[in-house]
């Protein structure tokens, strides 16, 4: 896996990019060794930030992490991306129908203008592929939101599926 980093407001030491490669190389027997992964490191007031994002295939690992220390981060964030691509791998080997391959890719981010405003809303753009509850359900987890919007194939209209506070799972139907 080839590492890009990135790092705002901070200078980082080498010894923290040999601490974070040492620590995704971890990931390399599950992981095609083409992928690149970015780690953005930001800096700011009392606080250190670490997010880690490795496309593969058609979905994307992401996490992050905030502590005082960007090691203890690095560590928080490595370990929560381990989980999800353990996670991924036996979700789609238990489904069997459903593959890496044939889940689309999201768009990345596109930062919202920078105006005197208080109010930043960032924009995200997905391809609106039709799928089922079950897939958006897999989706939203890989992501590791607690919602994710998408083209129904049931009913051919845009749902939302989203986590409860209880751990079920909730869908947001328009009215016909």
């Amino acid at each position: 896996m080839r590492i890009q980093f990135r790092s705002r407001n901070l200078q980082a030491s080498d010894k923290l990019k040999d601490y974070v490669e040492k620590r995704l190389s971890k990931m390399n027997k599950l992981i095609d060794k083409e992928t690149e992964a970015t780690v953005s490191l930001i800096g700011e007031k009392n606080r250190q930030r670490i997010e880690i994002t490795i496309p593969l295939n058609g979905f994307i690992l992401r996490g992050e992490e905030e502590a005082e220390d960007l090691f203890t981060a690095a560590d928080l964030v490595t370990d929560k991306l381990e989980k999800q691509l353990v996670r991924s791998k036996e979700r789609f080997a238990k489904k069997g129908r459903l593959s890496v391959t044939k889940l689309p890719t999201l768009a990345g981010l596109s930062p919202a203008a920078d105006d005197d405003e208080e109010v930043k809303v960032r924009i995200k753009q997905f391809p609106a592929k039709p799928m089922t509850l079950d897939e958006a359900i897999t989706r939203m987890d890989m992501i590791g939101h607690t919602f994710f919007a998408f083209h129904n194939s049931e009913s051919s209209a845009i749902n939302v599926v989203y986590r409860r506070n209880d751990g079920h799972y909730g869908l947001l139907e328009p009215e016909n």
